[in-house]
């Protein structure tokens, strides 16, 4: 049997950090006169900081010099950071853990493969980051999603080929770039958005262990 190895988006995977992201971007916005909406919040979804603050003042209508664009770009994260600073265990994803001990008990490699800067500090607060042999975050790459860097580096981080990688995603941008780098991707949400995955469920709670040695042995 090949060796197999496991690779985690953290948003709307392992935990759901959006809903912080979408308050700070909130916040901002009504400092500036205007509000956001959570179906505005949508077009941010695996969208760079800096564009999401260019899309934030296109929807307000707010013209910015450079300071001051560089200036809300730190404030939103700031009020970002000072959301995710509460951050206990209660907020991790159900049965997540279950699939995280499975692969620690049968010790298969794990890796995070996230766009987030603030990946390591957020699987502190949680209390997960000890399950995770490599992190590969926004610190580590220069390309976003759909483009495979975070998944390539991750793979070669492992010591595996693409293929011998499963990616758990929950963007239709994740699944795009597992994909492109030839890994299984299991989408992880709705079904009709992330279509193109190999396997979809849910949540974590549709996802049993017969399925992951099945996958374990399919490698």
């Amino acid at each position: 049997m090949q060796k197999v190895g496991f690779i985690f988006d953290l948003d709307g995977v392992i935990v759901d950090t959006a809903k912080y992201h979408y308050l700070a971007w909130k916040k901002l916005a009504n400092e500036l006169g205007f509000d956001f909406t959570d179906s505005q919040n949508e077009l941010f979804k695996g969208v760079s900081r800096k564009r999401c603050l260019e899309i934030l003042l296109d929807i307000g209508g707010v013209n910015a010099t450079q300071e001051q664009f560089d200036r809300w770009m730190v404030e939103k994260n700031e009020d970002y950071l000072a959301y995710i600073d509460k951050m206990d265990d209660s907020e991790i994803l159900p049965d997540v853990v279950k699939i995280l001990n499975f692969l620690k008990g049968n010790s298969i490699p794990i890796a995070l493969g996230s766009a987030s800067k603030n990946a390591r500090p957020i699987l502190e607060k949680v209390g997960l980051l000890d399950y995770f042999d490599y992190i590969v975050d926004g610190n580590s790459v220069t390309k976003a999603k759909p483009d495979p860097e975070v998944f390539l580096i991750a793979a070669e981080n492992m010591g595996l080929e693409p293929e011998n990688c499963v990616v758990f995603e929950d963007a239709l941008a994740g699944i795009e770039a597992a994909n492109l780098a030839g890994m299984t991707s299991i989408g992880i949400g709705e079904t009709d958005v992330l279509s193109e995955a190999d396997y979809n469920f849910n949540d974590f709670t549709e996802i049993d262990l017969n399925f992951m040695n099945n996958l374990l042995n399919s490698n």
